[in-house]
């Protein structure tokens, strides 16, 4: 054999193969048609069946045999494919309605595997009947087979829509189709509506069909979604699981689930829920058991005593699959290739198949009956000249010679005499002729009507409409999916989540944060905290594991962290850097963090800068979803920081902000003075700072409150908070320092110290003074306070820390 080699570019040939092997597996593998809402080996699967007389009105037949048919005569390939095809067409979780039963293990819900197809026995469904009915009248074309042994329909009669009954999914090359299930009783009603109103709107046909009805039940909500669906071929629904609460005896409740949303995997689905207990992510339950048995489908999730069942149902709807989404997207083969249908669209097309259907069958009827009656009205003339007609059968010399005498002497036609000489002697009865003028009366009015329904586009109509109302009458079942209007909002409780602890947190100078439970805290002691050397503690709280941290930087931004977020680890070890939590930037500080169960209006935020720029904001506007990133808590200019930040009652005006410059200038004023704004404003001027100074301290301060100076020449100070008095905000303020000539005072840094507090610690960049804060006298207002380290040995002071 001669080769021949084609020179071709790759992408060509690669093009040329994938478009071909594409154009296949659209119109003859992954998409329904239409028509029979049937993809081509679920279609060969029945009609093997049905030519093989492996009906419902027979015996259950091996599975092994119906898969070898298939395979033998329609479909050359994988045995498991054509046999899990088969098993879909019986799982009556997967169909509304079946269309093949079967006998033995045909798996589960659990998608446990069916057993092997030498085990199984299968027939067609009651239902699957109405499929095929009529076929042999050539309702439809047949294609030859794969290799052209045998004859197979393209299409199969389809007495009622398939397609929206028992819906259809899959996916092949640049196309999937997702089509619900819906309820027959409804489909049918909807298209007996279109029938009589084909200009019927899609609302008019949703009084009809009110949504999917799924073969596991379960409720759907959004009615919005399936009205969108509807319309356009796609949209989306909510599918929830129907549940209920139960109390037990022990006081404690359980919720039962009774129906799980379509496609999902009951096992799956418990096996999630148990592992959200076992890894804590929900407290409450105390274990989950699947308790379906013959009686149907039921989970028990066991919760313990006084938690709020509700609340936990809603957390396993968000984060299970006791609640899906489920996506319309209604792709069917139409004229040869694959359209996304509408509702309206699909009923037409289905319509537009049965009017052929009926039209066909109606011809062949016809035909058959215009046949017979020929046959009859010969009978009944030989009838009537009998003695003539055995007469010349008797002459003839043989069959054929008698069929070629009769037409020459009577006049009868080939299929007449055909007919004549197989009469057998007891049909000469006096009965049978009565029995021949009988049937040809009923000929005649058969004929009569088939031409009727030929003729008249309505009457061919009603016979669609009174058949589809057979099937209705014999196959209707109640609705198992419940409809609701709207998409339910789930709502999740933190108690749900987190159970409630109280802990220690801490977080550093440097940032390093952590959570530490009480008991670590206890048996090691406030001051053995893990810290790096030269890192101060900027605070300790105590906490419930259900709160909110925010932690402010530098940059006027802030962090929302869960506190049951933060690392737990024990009070002797060093921390975690808040940037592995929360990313921020290299030159970010920390500043400060509060602590917040509830984020109200009735406290504020107030963050000054440097500069001398202070903002209030009530605590409700820093309330966020969003925790991956650091959100903005005021809005600072370049070259500007921010140097503190206070959480104060947003209504206690007479509550006294106090503030302290590098310079020694200071400025209090009430709360009052400080209007509410937004969390990205800049805020209004805090001080009236002088060239080159800028803000070192601001704080809230009360009268039994003082103020610890420290200056960059090792001096501390400290005054009574009655000595600052009470002015209006963005004045220069008055002078605490003393002002030198040489070698001036500075404030390095400045603290209010409360009456729970007793010692203070100054930090340099090499060592660390500790003292008692009642061992600094209470100073006067202008004066430079006392020495307390010599710089030259202790070196640069670098800030004050209050314990």
């Amino acid at each position: 054999m001669a080769e021949i080699i084609q020179s071709l570019p790759l992408e060509d040939v690669i093009g040329d193969r994938f478009g071909r092997y594409s154009k296949y597996i659209i119109q003859e593998r992954a998409l329904p048609d239409v028509r029979d809402g049937l993809k081509p080996v679920q279609r060969r699967i029945l009609y093997a069946m049905y030519s093989s007389g492996n009906t419902y009105d027979k015996n259950f037949r091996k599975s092994a045999k119906t898969v070898g048919d298939v395979i033998g005569q329609f479909h050359p390939h994988g045995d498991s494919s054509v046999y899990d095809a088969m098993v879909r067409l019986s799982q009556d979780w997967k169909l509304r309605h079946v269309l093949v039963e079967m006998h033995g293990n045909n798996g589960s819900i659990d998608n446990d595997p069916p057993a092997a197809m030498r085990y199984t026995e299968a027939k067609l469904s009651l239902l699957s009947a109405q499929l095929l009915r009529d076929i042999h009248k050539e309702t439809v074309d047949f294609v030859p087979n794969y290799d052209d042994t045998e004859m197979e329909p393209m299409v199969l009669p389809a007495r009622f829509p398939n397609l929206l009954v028992n819906g259809s999914t899959g996916i092949s090359a640049g196309y999937a189709t997702d089509i619900p299930p819906h309820n027959l009783s409804e489909v049918i009603t909807a298209t007996l509506k279109y029938i009589d109103n084909p200009d019927i709107t899609v609302k008019q046909l949703m009084k009809s069909i009110k949504g999917p009805d799924f073969p596991t039940g379960g409720i759907i909500q959004g009615i919005d979604g399936i009205k969108k669906a509807y319309e356009t071929g796609k949209g989306k629904i909510i599918v929830r699981s129907k549940t209920e609460i139960e109390t037990l005896r022990n006081g404690r409740s359980q919720i039962v689930v009774t129906e799980i949303p379509y496609e999902v995997n009951k096992s799956s689905l418990v096996k999630k829920i148990d592992e959200l207990r076992a890894d804590k992510k929900v407290d409450g339950i105390v274990e989950v058991r699947d308790e379906t048995d013959r009686s149907g489908l039921r989970v028990a999730v066991e919760l313990k005593k006084d938690v709020n069942a509700t609340a936990i149902l809603n957390y396993l709807f968000k984060n299970t699959d006791l609640q899906v989404a489920y996506n319309f997207n209604m792709v069917a083969i139409s004229e040869g290739r694959p359209k996304l249908m509408g509702i309206k669209p699909m009923i037409d097309s289905y319509l537009n198949h049965q009017i052929e259907v009926v039209t066909r069958r109606t011809q062949y009827d016809l035909s058959h009956a215009e046949a017979r009656m020929h046959i009859v009205e010969g009978l009944i003339k030989a009838l009537s000249i009998l003695d003539e007609v055995i007469a010349i059968i008797r002459n003839s010399k043989n069959k054929s010679d008698a069929k070629n005498n009769l037409v020459a002497e009577f006049d009868f036609t080939q299929e007449q005499a055909e007919a004549i000489v197989m009469l057998q002697l007891y049909r000469l009865t006096n009965t049978d002729i009565v029995a021949l003028q009988d049937e040809h009366k009923e000929l005649e009015a058969l004929i009569a009507k088939l031409k009727h329904i030929l003729d008249d586009h309505g009457a061919l109509l009603d016979v669609i409409k009174s058949e589809l109302n057979e099937i209705k009458a014999q196959f209707k079942s109640p609705r198992l999916s419940v409809i609701e209007a709207e998409i339910a909002e789930i709502k999740i409780d933190k108690e749900v989540i987190v159970p409630s602890e109280t802990v220690v947190m801490s977080l550093t100078q440097e940032g390093y944060i952590k959570r530490t439970s009480l008991r670590s805290f206890n048996a090691s002691g406030k001051d053995e905290i893990g810290i790096k050397d030269k890192d101060s503690v900027l605070t300790i709280q105590e906490v419930n594991t259900q709160d909110t941290a925010l932690v402010f930087t530098s940059k006027g931004r802030y962090l929302l962290i869960a506190v049951h977020k933060l690392p737990d680890i024990k009070w002797k070890d060093l921390g975690q850097h808040v940037s592995q939590i929360v990313p921020i930037d290299e030159d970010e500080k920390i500043i400060q963090a509060y602590v917040v169960s509830k984020f109200t209006d009735d406290e504020a935020i107030i963050t000054a800068t440097r500069n001398g720029m202070i903002k209030k904001s009530l605590l409700s506007g820093f309330k966020s979803s969003r925790s991956t990133k650091p959100l903005v808590a005021a809005k600072v200019k370049a070259g500007d920081d921010v140097v503190a930040v206070m959480k104060v009652p947003s209504k206690n005006d007479l509550q006294l902000i106090t503030l302290f410059t590098h310079k020694g200038m200071s400025l209090t004023y009430p709360l009052s003075e400080l209007p509410d704004t937004g969390l990205r404003a800049a805020g209004v001027k805090a001080i009236n700072l002088k060239d080159e100074d800028y803000v070192v301290l601001a704080d809230t301060i009360d009268s039994e409150d003082s103020i610890l100076i420290a200056t960059q020449r090792g001096a501390l100070k400290r005054i009574k908070a009655s000595l600052l008095q009470s002015a209006k905000r963005a004045q220069r303020g008055i002078t605490v320092l003393k002002e030198l000539k040489k070698n001036p005072h500075r404030v390095v840094d400045a603290k209010v110290c409360r009456p729970e507090h007793e010692r203070f610690t100054l930090h340099s960049d090499r060592h660390q003074f500790e003292g008692n804060i009642n061992d600094i006298h209470l100073s006067e207002q202008y004066t430079n306070g006392s020495f307390v380290v010599d710089v030259t040995q202790f070196g640069d002071i670098k800030h004050l820390e209050i314990q």
